[in-house]
C-alpha cells in the first residue's frame, strides 16, 4: 500500500493533458419534490458578474443592511444609555471611523473577489486549525445574518402595527406579522431572487431622505425650545463631570455595537464595484480596491452623521416612558418622532419606507448567508450535497428564522443583543486577520504595493517598517474589539448562547457530513508532470495492466511484490505499481493530483503527489486508468483504529476502503459492466 510521504519534489513542467471525472458521483433525485429542490440553482458555482457598478451605487446595496439599522438603533441606544446615548454614540462613531473603517480598508486589497475576512483567516492559518476557525466564524456569521432577518422582520412588523392607519386592521399581532414577512421572504427566494442595485437604490435613497427630514424637524424643535437642552444637560450631569460622562459612555458603548453592522457586507459586494480600465490586465484590481475603499468610507461617514443626529434628537425629544420596553417608541424611535413632529400622513410614508428597507435588509442577509456557507462547508467535505443547492438552504434558514422569532417573541430590543454579538465577532475576526496579515508581511519582507507592483530602489525597507507599524496599530484595534465583544457577551449573553447553538450545529453537521462523504473520490482531477507520463498513461489505459498499490517507494520492494503476485495469481498483463504521496495538510477534503508514469523493467510505476487520502486516490486512479485487475492489500490490524486513522489522516485499512469507495461510485454512475477484477491479498 502507499505511504505518507513528504511534499512533492521538484517536478518538470506539467503536461497539457489533464484528466477529470466525466460524470458526477450522485444520481439526480428520484422524487418530484427532490428534483424541484435541486432545480433552483447551485450555490457552489460562482455567479458570473455581467457588469460592474459605480461605487456610489453599490453603497446602497451595503446600505440596506447598514443604514436600515437606523430604524431601531436610536431606540436601542436610548434603552441602553438614556441621556448618555449621544455621547455613547459619539464613542461608537469614533470606533467606527478609527477602527472598523481602517480594518475593512485593509481587508479590501486581500478580498477583492468578495471572500471577506473569514477567507482571510482561512488563508492565513493552516490545517485543522484553519477549518476550526472558519467553522466558529460561520456560527457567528449565521447569528449575524439570521438575526438580521428576524430583527428586521420584527421591526418592520412593529412599524406596521403601530401605524395609526394599519393598526385597526393589524391590531397587536406583531408576532404573526413577523412570521408572515419571513414566509414571504422565503417564498421569494424559493422562486428565485437576485439582488439588484436598482432595488437597493429605490429602498435606501427615500429612507435616508425621510430620516433627514425627521432629524431636521427635530433640530428645529430643539432650537425653538432651549429648555429641552437644559433638561438633557441636567440629566447628563447626574453621571458627574465630563470625565465621568465619557467613562460611563465608554462602558455603555458595547450595548450600541450593532451600529457597526454593514462592513462585512461592504467587502462581500466588491465584485460588483466597477474599477479602472487597467484592472483587467492586473492580477490585483487596484481600481476596484480604491473604489471599494471609497464605498466603505462613504457608508461609514453617512452612517456616523445619521447616528449622531438621531441619538441627539431622540434623547432630547422622546420621554423615557415612550422609549421604555413596551412603550410606543420602543424599537421605532425615529418613526415615533415622524408621527409626532410631522403628522400621521408623513409618518405613514416614513413607516412604509422603513418597512421596505427592513424587508430588503432581510433579503440581503438571506442572500449573503446562502452564498457564504456553500463557499466553505461543501469544499471542506463538511456538508451534505444538498447544501450546494439554493432551495434546500432557503428552507433550512426559514426554519432557523421561525425558531429564533419564536424564542425571542419577535422582540426587537431582545434580538438587538444577539445581533450585536454576531456583528462584533465578524469585525473582531477581520481585525485579527488584518493584524496577522501585516505581521506575515513584515516577517517575509513583503514590499509589493496593493497593485502587486514592486517598489523603486530604497523603498522596501520603508514599506517593511510600515507593515510593522500597521501590525501594531491593528493589534490595538483588535484589543478594542476584543474588549467590546466580551463586554457585550458578559452584559448580554443571549447572543453568545445563540451563536453557541449555531456553532454546535455547524460542528455536528460538519462531523457527520465528513464521515458520510469519506467514501467519495475526493479528487478534483489530475495533471501529468510531463509529456512522457501522459503518453505512457494513454498506452496503459483500458485493461492493459493490473494495478498494484505499493506502500513503499523502494524498487526492491516492488520487485519482491511482483514475484509474490506472479507466484500466487495468474497474471496476464504487466503490473503497474501505484505509490501515493499525501499532502501535509490532511484537513483538505479534495485536491488535484500530479501524476508521473515511468516504465520499470517489465512493469510500470505510477507515482501520485498531492493526495488527501490514500484509498480515495487509489479508487480515482483505478477508475481513470481502467485496469484489468486491482490488487488490494489487507493489513489485518484493528479496524476501529484504522478507521480513525483514515478519517483524520487519510491512512488506515486501505484495501477495504478502496472497495467501498469504488462500489459506491459505480453505483452512483450506474456502471454495471467493465469493472476491473478485484483481488484481496495480505501485507
Amino acid at each position: 500500500m502507499p505511504d505518507s510521504s513528504a511534499n512533492s519534489p521538484s517536478l518538470p513542467r506539467p503536461s497539457p493533458l489533464v484528466l477529470d471525472l466525466p460524470t458526477r458521483e450522485t444520481a439526480p433525485p428520484a422524487t418530484p419534490l427532490g428534483r424541484w429542490f435541486s432545480s433552483g440553482g447551485r450555490l457552489d458555482e460562482p455567479e458570473r458578474i455581467e457588469r460592474g457598478y459605480p461605487w456610489y451605487q453599490v453603497v446602497c446595496l451595503t446600505g440596506v443592511d447598514y443604514f436600515s439599522s437606523l430604524a431601531y438603533q436610536a431606540g436601542i441606544a436610548l434603552l441602553a444609555a438614556g441621556a448618555l446615548a449621544p455621547v455613547a454614540t459619539l464613542v461608537l462613531v469614533a470606533v467606527t471611523l478609527l477602527g472598523a473603517l481602517p480594518v475593512y480598508s485593509a481587508v479590501a486589497p486581500r478580498s477583492f473577489v468578495g471572500q471577506g475576512s473569514i477567507a482571510m483567516l482561512e488563508n492565513l492559518l493552516r490545517g485543522w486549525r484553519s477549518k476550526i476557525f472558519v467553522l466558529v466564524l460561520l456560527g457567528f456569521a449565521a447569528t449575524d445574518f439570521v438575526i438580521t432577518m428576524t430583527l428586521s422582520a420584527a421591526d418592520a412588523a412593529r412599524h406596521a402595527v403601530e401605524n395609526p392607519y394599519l393598526h385597526p386592521w393589524l391590531g397587536h399581532h406583531q408576532f404573526g406579522l413577523t412570521v408572515g414577512l419571513l414566509l414571504v421572504l422565503a417564498v421569494v427566494f424559493l422562486l428565485g431572487f437576485r439582488e439588484a442595485i436598482e432595488v437597493a437604490l429605490a429602498a435606501v435613497a427615500p429612507f435616508l431622505a425621510l430620516n433627514l427630514i425627521v432629524l431636521a424637524a427635530g433640530m428645529v424643535r430643539i432650537l425653538h425650545q432651549p429648555e429641552i437642552i437644559a433638561r438633557w444637560q441636567l440629566a447628563l450631569h447626574l453621571h458627574g463631570d465630563w470625565t465621568g460622562i465619557v467613562l460611563a459612555s465608554a462602558i455603555v458603548f458595547p450595548k450600541l455595537a450593532l451600529g457597526l453592522s454593514g462592513f462585512e457586507t461592504g467587502v462581500s459586494v466588491m465584485p460588483l464595484v466597477k474599477g479602472d480600465a487597467a484592472d483587467s490586465g492586473r492580477p490585483i484590481p487596484a481600481g476596484r480596491i480604491r473604489n471599494t475603499r471609497k464605498l466603505l468610507a462613504a457608508a461609514a461617514v453617512i452612517m456616523a452623521i445619521y447616528l449622531l443626529l438621531s441619538s441627539f434628537v431622540t434623547a432630547l425629544l422622546i420621554p423615557p416612558a415612550a422609549y421604555a420596553a413596551g412603550g410606543p417608541a420602543s424599537g421605532r424611535a425615529l418613526a415615533w418622532l415622524a408621527h409626532n413632529l410631522l403628522g400621521d400622513v408623513f409618518g405613514a410614508i416614513y413607516d412604509f419606507s422603513t418597512i421596505l428597507i427592513l424587508w430588503f435588509a432581510g433579503a440581503s442577509a438571506m442572500a449573503g448567508l446562502i452564498n457564504l456557507i456553500p463557499r466553505y462547508l461543501p469544499r471542506f467535505g463538511m456538508a451534505p450535497r444538498w447544501v450546494a443547492f439554493r432551495r434546500p438552504m432557503v428552507a433550512v434558514l426559514l426554519a432557523a428564522d421561525l425558531l429564533v422569532t419564536w424564542v425571542f417573541h419577535a422582540n426587537v430590543d431582545a434580538q438587538g443583543n444577539a445581533y450585536a454579538t454576531g456583528v462584533l465577532a465578524l469585525i473582531l475576526s477581520a481585525a485579527a486577520a488584518v493584524t496577522i496579515a501585516f505581521v506575515h508581511e513584515f516577517r517575509k519582507g513583503s514590499t509589493r504595493d496593493v497593485a502587486g507592483v514592486e517598489p523603486a530602489a530604497g523603498e522596501p525597507a520603508g514599506r517593511r517598517r510600515a507593515s510593522l507599524v500597521r501590525a501594531v496599530f491593528f493589534a490595538l484595534v483588535t484589543l478594542v474589539f476584543l474588549f467590546t465583544f466580551f463586554a457585550n457577551v458578559i452584559e448580554r449573553p443571549d447572543g453568545a448562547i445563540i451563536s453557541a447553538i449555531f456553532i454546535a450545529a455547524i460542528f455536528t453537521l460538519s462531523a457527520l457530513s465528513r464521515y458520510q462523504r469519506a467514501k467519495e473520490l475526493r479528487v478534483a482531477g489530475m495533471e501529468f508532470v510531463d509529456d512522457a507520463s501522459a503518453d505512457l498513461w494513454k498506452q496503459l489505459a483500458g485493461k492493459k495492466v493490473d494495478l498494484a498499490p505499493s506502500h513503499a517507494a523502494d524498487p526492491a520492494y516492488r520487485h519482491r511484490k511482483a514475484e509474490e503476485l506472479r507466484a500466487n495469481f495468474k497474471l496476464t498483463a504487466p503490473l503497474a505499481f501505484l505509490h501515493v504521496n499525501l499532502l501535509d495538510n490532511r484537513s483538505e477534503f479534495i485536491s488535484r493530483l500530479r501524476v508521473s508514469v515511468r516504465k520499470e523493467g517489465h512493469h510500470y510505476l505510477i507515482e501520485v503527489w498531492g493526495a488527501v487520502a490514500i484509498a480515495n486516490t487509489i479508487a480515482f486512479i483505478t477508475e481513470m486508468l481502467d485496469p484489468a485487475g486491482l490488487f488490494l492489500i489487507l493489513t489485518g490490524r484493528n479496524l476501529m483504529q484504522q478507521s480513525v486513522r483514515y478519517l483524520l489522516s487519510g491512512e488506515g485499512e486501505v484495501g477495504l476502503m478502496v472497495y467501498a469507495i469504488l462500489a459506491r461510485y459505480w453505483e452512483g454512475i450506474g456502471k454495471t459492466a467493465g469493472r476491473p477484477a478485484l483481488f484481496l491479498t495480505t501485507a
